[in-house]
């Protein structure tokens, strides 16, 4: 079990999966992977993991991560793993049927695993955008922000609705128009056939005759 960090000094939040169905061991082989590593790189070692704790864990992380985000109000691009461990739970004890009716004890491992995600410190931060900068890539929020002033100046260049409240007066528009044009249908329509009626009605006495 570990306690460097402070959570009442520095910025972060934490999670606890208590009582998982899997041995300590398997997964402290998984957290060695992401500890003290930045929130993307961590989520991509879990993603490609093959081991099958990596899906637990992972679990954890995310959990650790909307707490942050959700309780603390931090940026999960600022982010990053400063502590993981997994503490050994109970033991479960089963029976296994053996040859000759003979059974024998198996154990089931248990264990509790803790993920803590930290905010970085300026520095660090001033550093990563430093590094991104030179490869000229960006953050996730700064692409997303980036996408979204894109679409909307594409939407305002073309005359789209930027808002929902746009948007439904935009259908609320077209409705009121196609109701119009079936109106004015209808009483063309009602119209075209009172002059057929009175045109067949001025043919008949003359057929008559």
């Amino acid at each position: 079990m570990s306690g460097l960090i402070d959570l009442d000094v520095i910025a972060g939040a934490k999670a606890t999966l208590r009582y998982g169905r899997l041995s300590a061991s398997k997964a402290r082989a998984v957290l060695n992977l992401i500890r003290d590593e930045d929130l993307a790189l961590a989520r991509d070692r879990l993603r490609f993991c093959e081991r099958g704790a990596a899906e637990v864990v992972s679990k954890v992380l995310e959990s650790a991560v909307a707490n942050a985000t959700n309780n603390e109000q931090l940026e999960a691009d600022e982010l990053y793993v400063a502590e993981c461990w997994a503490d050994e739970g109970p033991v479960l004890k089963r029976w296994r049927p053996r040859a000759r009716g003979r059974a024998t004890r198996i154990h089931k491992q248990t264990c509790h695993i803790t993920v803590i995600v930290a905010q970085l410190s300026p520095e660090e931060l001033e550093m990563r955008e430093a590094r991104l900068a030179a490869s000229g890539s960006q953050t996730a929020a700064a692409a997303r922000a980036a996408r979204v002033a894109a679409s909307r100046a594409t939407d305002a260049g073309d005359g789209e609705p930027d808002t929902e409240a746009d948007l439904d007066e935009a259908v609320a528009d077209d409705a009121v128009e196609a109701v119009a044009d079936d109106e004015v249908e209808s009483t063309e329509s009602s119209d075209i056939s009172g002059a057929d009626a009175a045109d067949s009605e001025a043919a008949d006495p003359a057929e008559k005759n």
